[in-house]
């Protein structure tokens, strides 16, 4: 039987496994500079967990989840998302107590979702998100936006929009609730089952409904805008002077409301602007989840964060003609002539990794001609031949790849010059 890897998954082989691990280099390097610390949640959660954060209405947690009985017969979930276990453990853990707030959190691993498959889009994917829990002032709204828009400049990506909203407080979301309510309620019939039963539940998410998106009653819908209080318009300004403070530019769109129930106050999405990129432009979303921990049995703490797909930021790069410097290349490759020569090379092999040179050699028994070819294709600085000849005078012949200049160097003085010459 030949086994393929699950539909919506995929292997990430080494010749493309070197970018994964210089983005999360840039993420870390860059989530170090605004002082947030790494967190890992598990994997699986308990399914009420996403229905009471992520919303019940919600496609995630309607359609996309990936959920399991385990053998204690309890409800379990592979994470669809990150925020509800980072604040679940932000409870758990007790961090509203740390004498520092906000509480400045990252994560990056695998998340899960039963969707069609689309470009940059698996049902295993990998995603980088950031949460700032224990503030309410604008300020760290900016500043989480920041550090988003940091990361994708610092992959290189250029052709980016960022598009905000506000979706207020409570008092403007009842009120822009009832107002859609009373737009829809006479011609529900004409959407999709999803959206009737959302009609009461939360309309807001008819808004967002992949089915009927097209539907002119959406596109004429009460905005959100025009129910914002006084104070949620003023926290909404305050964000966007510190937008303009930090010269990031933005688009307001009144129609954004991202896809997950948690949100309010600031809600965002950054897009790829590139003209290959495809029809889904969305790289990033995120926005403020105020009352989040109480949803869960906390403490009042009020909280922002976004997540970002690492599949789509390298998608975008490529659509964009970005690329990352191959820095795969050997330090050393070790030439062994005869089986006299193999334990010799083997020992030596082991000294330069020891010393911190990337060294390798041939484990297959090919001749000389072709061990050269396989320094080559692995890019070697240097070549080491070593012999029957070589091992009786207790040298070796150095050979530099670049400039073709070939010398014959102690086993003694080996590993000094190499690292000497490799710093040069």
């Amino acid at each position: 039987m030949n086994f393929k890897v699950p539909r919506g998954t995929q292997d990430i082989l080494p010749s493309e496994s070197w970018k994964w691990q210089k983005v999360e280099r840039i993420i870390n390097e860059t989530c170090d500079l605004y002082r947030y610390k790494e967190i890992r949640t598990p994997m699986f959660e308990a399914t009420e967990l996403f229905q009471r954060t992520v919303g019940e209405t919600t496609d995630v947690v309607q359609k996309e989840m990936y959920t399991f009985t385990d053998r204690g017969n309890r409800s379990m979930t592979l994470r669809p998302e990150g925020t509800a276990s980072v604040v679940r453990s932000f409870v758990e853990n007790k961090m509203f107590g740390y004498p520092d707030q906000p509480i400045k959190l990252y994560y990056t691993g695998p998340m899960f979702r039963y969707e069609r498959q689309q470009a940059g889009r698996y049902r295993q994917f990998v995603q980088f998100g950031v949460e700032a829990i224990g503030s309410a002032d604008p300020a760290i709204d900016a500043e989480v936006i920041a550090l988003a828009m940091d990361v994708y400049k610092r992959v290189g990506l250029t052709d980016l929009k960022l598009v905000l909203n506000s979706l207020g407080d409570n008092e403007s979301r009842k009120a822009h609730r009832d107002a859609l309510i009373a737009h829809f309620k006479s011609h529900i019939e004409g959407f999709c089952s999803d959206c009737k039963s959302r009609l009461e539940r939360n309309p807001l998410r008819i808004l967002d409904c992949k089915v009927d998106r097209d539907n002119p009653l959406i596109a004429s819908a009460p905005s959100l805008a025009d129910y914002l209080n006084e104070e949620s318009a003023s926290y909404f300004t305050e964000v966007k002077s510190y937008l303009d403070d930090a010269g990031i530019p933005y688009v307001v769109d009144a129609n954004l409301v991202r896809g997950l129930d948690y949100y309010n106050h600031t809600a965002f999405e950054i897009m790829s602007t590139s003209d290959g990129f495809g029809a889904i432009t969305t790289l990033c979303g995120g926005g403020r989840y105020n009352g989040l921990a109480e949803e869960i049995g906390g403490p009042s703490a009020p909280g922002i964060g976004f997540a970002m797909s690492i599949e789509r930021l390298l998608l975008a790069m490529e659509a964009e003609g970005k690329a990352f410097s191959d820095e795969s290349m050997l330090d050393v490759y070790i030439v062994t002539l005869g089986d006299e020569a193999r334990k010799p090379g083997f020992k030596l092999l082991q000294e330069l990794r020891v010393a911190g040179i990337r060294a390798d050699m041939d484990y297959t028994g090919r001749k000389m001609k072709a061990q050269m070819k396989s320094a080559d294709r692995l890019k070697a600085q240097n070549v080491i031949l070593i012999g029957e000849d070589e091992i009786t005078e207790g040298v070796v012949q150095l050979k530099n790849m670049a400039e073709g200049s070939q010398e014959k160097v102690s086993a003694a003085e080996l590993v000094k010059k190499l690292q000497e010459s490799l710093i040069g």
